[in-house]
Order: structure tokens, then C-alpha cells, then sequence
């Protein structure tokens, strides 16, 4: 009788240890950053090319991919052992804030208003507002947009940006999504397409578009793309920012660079100094 007691004993702390782990998988990756859990999860875009992007098959490809693949293998983490999660920018903060992810790298500009609520290790790229144009295209100034047709996404800012500040008759073309603006502009539909320049050129990357268009080099705003982590997480941002370091130093950093964004001859600024945000 009392060997049925221990038994029964032992099978209980057995479960209550098992259900222990099985909870603890849910903060987003080990408490302090340092690894040796069994996975990280990390927030990216499943729908930007050359940025974060989800493969036919499943896998993910583009420069923030390739960067947060770093930076968690410095925290301890082989590609095997991460989760990636699709973090739309709207719910970037909550997911951060609720433990639904370790980090986020989705090209996540570094805001003041941001900053209230989420805290940001780099920045790791230096973007800016530019224009996709075709390669023979005679557009060079964001001021030759009048009286042209400028593209871009519904909801974004970025074209009414170019027609407040530097193009008053420029014809506004807005579209579900850059790749109905890539098609209208291949097209000749419309005559530009604007938003980062990172994304515009790791959308032209695409083998459908290689050689047809081209940035045409402007800088219309500054947009400092960090790695947010939840508000007072010292420990990982510190890592984070260390792992950072390390990725620009030993050349994997202006590897991914010309990997993801080469093909549209993306003239990409040197990798920022860590804490140095560009206004």
C-alpha cells in the first residue's frame, strides 16, 4: 500500500513538471535572452520580399530574416529551434506586450511614439522613402511626378507624402498591395510606385521583375528599422545589440544586404552605428 502511495505520488509530480514546461513555451523564448530553450519565436512579415517572406514551401527568405537567424543564433538559438510568426504592423506592440514573440524584425521603424511602448535594440538598416521606376523611365526628381501617375498601397501615407511636399499635380493610384502596383507600373498604367526603398527593392529583386525597373535614388524620409523587444527587457536588448555588432563586423551583415536587395541595384546606406537614429 504505501509503495501504491509513492507511486502515485511520483506520477503526479511528473505531470505537474510536464505541464510546468508545456506553459512555459508560451512566453516568446527563454526570459532573459540567453538561449538553451527549445524555441525562440520571432515576429516577421510573411508577405515582403527581400524582407520577410513566406516561401511556397514554406520556408522564409529576406534580409530581416536573415538578420533575426543571427542574432538568435548569437542568443543560442540554430534556425531549427526558431518559430517564425507573421506580426502584421498593426499588432507589432501587442505582440510584443502579451509574450506572443521574443523579438520582432518586420521592418519596424524606430519612433519616438513607439518607443513609449516597445524598446529597440540597432537600428540595423537605414532606409528612406524613394520611387520604383522603369529602367528607361526619365523620372528622376520626386518634382517629375507632376501631372505623372504615382502608385501605392491603400492606407499607406507615402504617395499623399510625395503630392503634399514635392508634387502637387502628381495623379495618386492606390492598389490592394504592391504587387498590383508592380503590375500596373510593368504595365505602364502608372509611372512610379513610392514607399522604403528597402521594400521596393527587394520587390523588384523578384525573378518576374529582374532588370525591368529601378530606384531612382531619392531620400524623402529617414526610416531607422530596429528589432523591437517588450518594454524592459535590458537583457535581451543588450544581446540583441551585441549580436548586431558582431553582424556588420565579421561581413555577414553587407552579405544579406546584397543577397536580398542587389538584383535592383539597391544603393544601400553603411550599417548604422548601434543606439544612432538618423531624423
Amino acid at each position: 500500500m504505501k509503495l501504491r502511495k509513492v507511486s502515485a505520488a511520483a506520477a503526479t509530480a511528473l505531470v505537474l513538471a510536464l505541464t510546468a514546461t508545456a506553459c512555459g513555451g508560451d512566453n516568446g523564448g527563454d526570459s532573459n535572452g540567453s538561449g538553451g530553450g527549445d524555441k525562440i519565436k520571432i515576429g516577421i512579415k510573411y508577405d515582403q520580399p527581400g524582407l520577410g517572406l513566406k516561401e511556397p514551401d514554406g520556408s522564409f527568405s529576406g534580409f530581416d530574416v536573415d538578420v533575426a537567424t543571427y542574432v538568435a543564433k548569437e542568443l543560442g538559438y540554430e534556425p531549427n529551434q526558431i518559430e517564425w510568426v507573421e506580426t502584421k504592423s498593426a499588432d507589432r506592440e501587442n505582440a510584443l506586450s502579451r509574450g506572443d514573440v521574443k523579438m520582432i524584425a518586420a521592418t519596424y521603424s524606430i519612433t519616438d511614439e513607439r518607443k513609449q511602448k516597445v524598446d529597440f535594440a540597432g537600428p540595423y538598416l537605414l532606409a528612406h522613402q524613394d520611387l520604383l521606376v522603369k529602367k528607361d523611365s526619365d523620372i528622376t526628381k520626386a518634382t517629375d511626378l507632376n501631372d505623372k501617375k504615382l502608385c501605392s498601397v491603400t492606407g499607406s501615407t507615402s504617395a499623399q507624402n510625395v503630392k503634399n511636399d514635392f508634387a502637387p499635380k502628381a495623379q495618386l493610384e492606390q492598389r490592394g498591395g504592391y504587387s498590383e502596383c508592380l503590375s500596373a507600373l510593368q504595365s505602364g498604367s502608372v509611372d512610379a510606385l513610392t514607399t522604403d526603398d528597402s521594400i521596393l527593392a527587394g520587390y523588384a529583386a523578384q525573378d518576374q521583375y529582374k532588370g525591368q525597373f529601378k530606384l531612382a535614388g531619392l531620400k524623402l524620409s529617414n526610416e531607422n528599422y530596429g528589432i523591437g523587444v517588450k518594454k524592459g527587457d535590458k537583457a535581451t536588448l543588450d544581446k540583441i545589440n551585441a549580436a548586431l555588432e558582431k553582424m556588420v563586423s565579421d561581413g555577414s551583415w553587407k552579405k544579406a544586404v546584397d543577397e536580398n536587395f542587389g538584383p535592383a541595384n539597391y544603393k544601400n546606406e553603411r550599417a548604422p552605428k548601434i543606439g544612432q537614429i538618423v531624423q
